[in-house]
């Protein structure tokens, strides 16, 4: 196939491996590349520099594209560092989240580094289209994580007639060829697809995690406001049950005192994330997993080329 994302990045398919966090690895990334996507890692995957230039280097190596999910809100500290880590090894593209994407903007267009700009409503989209990046990405409501709040057949329209030279890259709901064709009917140059490879092979995450994300349905998919202050979704196992999705009226109060509310944000964000690593790789009660809707797609544990195959079977 041939759309705008395939040409910017000179991939066979136009599908991302989407960027999640704590799952997404090298390994996966070689893998997706080899058989004709592009995968992309969270910088915040990597504890230290200097593991996010070990896996630079070996992604540096594969000739192909790759890119690197960077998080530009004030939750993530680590941001100048992974930024000038990214410039210095000219990652070929970045997917910008939660936050302003002005200042990689600025800093990866003089390298040609392309950048693509996570959008979950029309004022984000019309505020990140301000800084011309190369591709705004609609974060929609089957989104697994961070997920939108508008399904794909109203947000993708909006953002082809509002923005009609900046390719649109749909992200959620998608994990099957037919959902690619209908993404790509509605106005999208590709596709960003994440929750059906959290059970590969690849995948570095317990076989607890994996096997639910094989037994467990999109009916079991909730939003929860408790990992970082903004909707994520969650598989509702009986531990998220048990500490329930919306935050108390006292985290309610925090989170919109003008003095407290930056500081609670984070704490509440990296309190989140804590809970999200422990589970992901370890058996625990306290089993919170991160998931979209697509976990429909996953009937069994598959090598990264296998899911891929099945996923394009037909376009």
């Amino acid at each position: 196939m041939e759309t705008k994302l395939t040409m910017m990045l000179g991939i066979q398919y136009p599908i991302i491996m989407a960027p999640m966090f704590l799952v997404s690895n090298v390994a996966m990334v070689k893998s997706a590349a080899d058989s004709g996507i592009a995968g992309v890692i969270p910088a915040l995957n990597y504890r230290s520099d200097k593991e996010f230039r070990i896996a630079l280097e070996e992604l540096k190596s594969m000739n192909k594209a790759y890119g690197i999910n960077l998080i530009v809100n004030r939750s993530n500290y680590k941001l100048p560092q992974q930024l000038k880590t990214c410039l210095e090894y000219k990652v070929p593209f970045i997917i910008t989240s939660l936050g302003s994407p002005a200042i990689v903007i600025d800093a990866c267009r003089p390298l040609g580094i392309k950048v693509f700009c996570d959008v979950s409503d029309m004022e984000y989209a019309y505020k990140a289209a301000a800084f011309k990046p190369d591709a705004l990405i609609a974060v929609n409501n089957q989104a697994g994580g961070h997920c939108g709040i508008l399904n794909p057949e109203d947000f993708i329209p909006q953002l082809v007639k509002a923005f009609p030279s900046l390719p649109i890259i749909n992200a959620g709901g998608v994990g099957n060829a037919d959902g690619i064709k209908r993404m790509l009917a509605l106005g999208a140059c590709g596709v960003s697809v994440g929750t059906p490879f959290i059970a590969s092979v690849e995948s570095p995450v317990s076989k607890e995690y994996k096997k639910a994300c094989v037994e467990y349905s999109s009916k079991d998919i909730v939003k929860t406001t408790k990992l970082s202050g903004v909707p994520c979704t969650v598989i509702n196992t009986p531990y998220v049950q048990k500490i329930g999705t919306r935050q108390n009226w006292l985290e309610q109060i925090l989170s919109k005192n003008k003095t407290l509310k930056k500081w609670f944000k984070i704490l509440v964000y990296r309190n989140g994330m804590n809970k999200l690593s422990k589970a992901a790789f370890s058996a625990s009660y306290q089993n919170v997993w991160c998931a979209g809707p697509t976990i429909d797609f996953i009937h069994e544990i598959l090598p990264v080329k296998e899911i891929i195959h099945r996923m394009v079977k037909g376009l």
